[in-house]
């Protein structure tokens, strides 16, 4: 979606309970997050504004600059990676500001494997499968959202668009955390929308129809909407708000019990705009410029204490996010569990 956005967000000094925040020693807001552990080590990449490309091969401790040629003023939005070598890296705007990368070497070498001239293209968000299978989600091109395939890692092609719903007028997905498509299992995937409306579109069969359900999100203004989705059983939860106001609470996180058929407000919801959630251990995490809370489930969100962070993904139980001011951050799990089966 074509949103500017003018947070002011300060250099993290602090000390956090549930984050250890790893200073990057870049200046760019850091939206892409990808991670691979290895046995020995911990691989960790991270993404953002003006074209940044950061690698860590010691879990965070030091890192590297990985730059792209003729690539220094995109705004690479996410990061897809399995064995920290072969690395996909999608950057968001308008028509050929939109584009995908991949690197078989670790980032020593980019190939340029799609774009597009079209004014209304725009990539909101690239999840891969594996190291061939990899989507694209773009905003609407000729009336309906447009979704890009690729099946052998290399080469890209447009879904077919004539089972998928119209979408409706000024409404777009968000290209905020990387989040806003979500594949499931081996056949499902999801992508989420704002603006006129915060719907969840949902196909069964890796994009060849879809069907889309209204929520009761926040929406309608081109801040406003769902901007990040995840999946843990028959459960699925959403987190969004209103960017321009980062602090308002309302209509902020809605779950569905039945795979996304119908949806319910949280009763207890996060405290402002959140722009990205995922699963852990004890639930769920959801993060954005103003705080983070963890909820057990997906109803009850709990705050804990946070830098500014933009994206958070878990992977083999661990959290890892990044924010403005090139922030990534640990998640460190405090969880204490109730007689109620909260988080506290």
């Amino acid at each position: 979606m074509r949103v500017v956005v003018t947070w002011l967000l300060l250099a993290v000094a602090a000390t956090y309970t549930w984050w250890n925040v790893l200073p990057t020693s870049v200046d760019a807001n850091l939206r892409g997050i990808a991670v691979v552990v290895h046995r020995s080590n911990t691989v960790v990449w991270a993404s953002g504004s003006q074209g940044t490309i950061v690698r860590s091969s010691d879990g965070g401790q030091t890192w590297n600059l990985v730059p792209i040629e003729g690539a220094e003023k995109l705004d690479f939005r996410a990061l897809q990676t399995f064995d920290g070598k072969t690395v996909f890296v999608m950057s968001s705007g308008e028509g050929e500001q939109s584009r995908i990368y991949r690197s078989k070497d670790g980032g020593s070498s980019w190939e340029m494997q799609y774009t597009d001239k079209r004014k209304e293209f725009f990539l909101d968000a690239l999840a891969c499968s594996d190291e061939t299978h990899c989507f694209a989600l773009s905003d609407p091109v000729n009336g309906k959202f447009l979704l890009l395939a690729t099946t052998d890692g290399t080469h890209w092609k447009e879904l077919p668009q004539d089972q998928m719903p119209e979408a409706l007028p000024k409404e777009g997905a968000f290209a905020a955390s990387n989040s806003s498509l979500l594949l499931y299992d081996k056949s499902e995937m999801y992508f989420v929308t704002g603006g006129a409306a915060a719907r969840v579109f949902h196909s069964k069969n890796l994009g060849q129809s879809w069907t889309a359900k209204e929520t009761p999100m926040l929406s309608g203004k081109p801040s406003e909407g769902i901007f990040s989705i995840v999946r843990a059983g028959d459960t699925l939860v959403v987190v969004g708000g209103d960017y321009s106001e980062p602090k308002r609470n309302q209509k902020t996180a809605a779950y569905s019990s039945d795979e996304g058929e119908t949806w319910h407000l949280a009763e207890d919801l996060p405290g402002g705009f959140r722009s990205s959630v995922d699963t852990y251990d004890a639930g769920f995490v959801a993060v954005g410029p103003t705080g983070a809370e963890t909820s057990r489930d997906g109803m009850h969100w709990a705050k804990i204490d946070a830098p500014e962070l933009n994206a958070v993904t878990f992977i083999s139980g661990k959290g890892w996010a990044v924010g403005a001011k090139g922030v990534v951050a640990q998640f460190v799990d405090r969880t204490e569990y109730s007689g109620s089966g909260d988080t506290k």
